[in-house]
């Protein structure tokens, strides 16, 4: 029940906004593509986050996106150097956050960076990857 309660925490935190509070002007672009998404149906919500910030606060970045042809992309930009974590939500409702069936599971698809899911709550370790200095591009599996 612990585990639930830690991923129910941490959905709704990383998708509680879809706004950007990056300020920098300078960095790398990360480019973050789903294929095969199961319908069309509401939108995408994808969180950039720091060690940090994961699970506990507002994102580095945040953005969302409609479906088309069961593909998604996002780009993040001006990403300074270091290490991230990438989590996103098939918000298939479209109320800008993860839905919970009534013993805690999620309802809507989700993934992260790295594409490790545990059946308890994610973890930084296993979703981090490093930015330098090149342009990343990267695939998650919902």
């Amino acid at each position: 029940m612990k585990n639930l309660l830690l991923i129910a925490l941490f959905i709704s935190s990383v998708f509680a906004t879809a706004q950007t509070s990056d300020t920098s002007t300078e960095g790398i672009t990360i480019t973050v593509t789903i294929d095969n998404i199961k319908n069309n149906t509401g939108k995408v919500l994808f969180a950039l986050h720091t060690e940090d910030t994961f699970l506990i606060k507002q994102p580095i970045q945040a953005t969302g996106t409609t479906i088309e042809g069961n593909k998604v992309k996002v780009t993040f930009t001006n990403v300074p150097k270091g290490a991230y974590a990438i989590t996103c939500v098939h918000d298939e409702n479209d109320n800008g956050k993860i839905d919970f069936d009534a013993s805690g599971m999620p309802t809507e698809d989700y993934g992260m960076s790295n594409n490790e899911l545990s059946y308890g709550p994610p973890e930084f370790g296993s979703a981090k990857f490093t930015v330098s200095d090149t342009d990343l591009t990267m695939k998650i599996v919902l």
